[in-house]
């Protein structure tokens, strides 16, 4: 298999063999109800012309089914998904290989599209818009430029930093949508969902342990849903009830926030460290040992959400929120 194309067992991280937590079409899907009606009028319209759908960019924090929806959208239109990533794809080449080998209306997935390099992302513009790739055969003094027709073709792209994009591939995108984090009552709707196809018994209140405490995030959702489920066939009598999720959550070390050890450790440090703040990203994660992009893109944007941290000019700071949920005392003029 080519190397810069990506299985869906190896994008997906852990899939369940038999039963697979991803929802297969526009209905099984849950949540962004805004995104889904665009889709499905995009969609629609796009069949009955009997044409591709137009390129398509979704961004947002991570673990919001942005893969997931685009394997939706490749079901919905009844064409072929070929999903790669940004990092994997280091010279023109690697990308222009994937473009010549589509088919007519097949659905390109980019994961991490902002982390494309300049060379490869130029080679995008004119497929988007033309249809058209020009290849570089030979070297030197008689290398020539041949131009290769491609088929009409759709590309999804997906990226948590939509400020890294250039503004060229950023205008070339029909659909732009920014996607949120789901409410209680979405998640509620998830883990009930995985509950029935991973066939565990869980009452309500249980599901709605797991739905506050996962973030607003859907597969987050389901990976608390896998755990507490083992925890219940080990601890339990294999029902999800509110006392075994509660327990098993809190063996996960996740608190009713649905803060993890890096989020405590992340608040903490800023607030013991440097007297809540503000201090850079660079010196935080040089003090938590973790990498910058991390920090930033998994860990900070729920953190904001809930009003635990702010993103000031001069760095991070640290709310009176967050201290409160601590049980730690604000440090003022007075008591400095």
């Amino acid at each position: 298999m080519d190397e810069r194309l990506l299985s869906a067992a190896e994008f997906g991280g852990e899939i369940e063999v038999q039963r697979n937590l991803r929802p297969k079409t526009l209905n099984e899907y849950i949540g962004q109800d805004r995104l889904k009606e665009k889709l499905e009028i995009f969609m629609t319209a796009s069949k009955n012309r009997d044409e591709s759908m137009d390129h398509t960019l979704l961004y947002g924090p991570p673990g919001l089914g942005k893969t997931t929806l685009a394997g939706v959208i490749a079901t919905e239109m009844g064409t072929n998904l070929k999903v790669t990533s940004g990092p994997v794809l280091d010279k023109a080449g690697d990308l222009a290989a994937i473009l010549t080998s589509l088919d007519e209306q097949d659905i390109l997935f980019i994961d991490e599209i902002h982390r494309l390099n300049t060379s490869v992302e130029e080679i995008l513009y004119p497929a988007m818009e033309d249809r058209e790739i020009d290849i570089i055969i030979g070297k030197g003094p008689t290398a020539r430029s041949i131009r290769i027709e491609l088929p009409n073709f759709t590309l999804i792209g997906a990226t948590t930093r939509a400020g890294l994009l250039s503004a060229p591939l950023r205008d070339r995108f029909g659909l732009v949508h920014r996607m949120d984090y789901y409410s209680t009552e979405d998640l509620l709707k998830i883990i009930m969902r995985g509950a029935n196809i991973l066939e565990v018994g869980i009452e309500s209140e249980g599901a709605l342990e797991i739905a506050l405490r996962s973030r607003g995030t859907p597969r987050i959702a389901n990976r608390f849903l896998k755990r507490v489920r083992d925890y219940a066939e080990i601890r339990g009598d294999g029902i999800i009830t509110l006392k075994i999720a509660k327990e098993a959550l809190s063996l996960l070390g996740v608190d009713d926030y649905g803060l993890d050890e890096l989020d405590r450790e992340i608040i903490l440090a800023i607030i013991d460290n440097y007297g809540g703040g503000p201090v850079g990203i660079e010196t935080l994660a040089l003090l938590l040992g973790e990498d910058r992009r991390t920090l930033e893109e998994i860990y900070e944007p729920y953190l904001v959400k809930i009003g635990f941290i702010k993103r000031t000019h001069r760095g991070r700071v640290v709310t009176p929120k967050a201290y409160k949920h601590f049980n730690k005392k604000e440090k003022t003029e007075e008591n400095l």
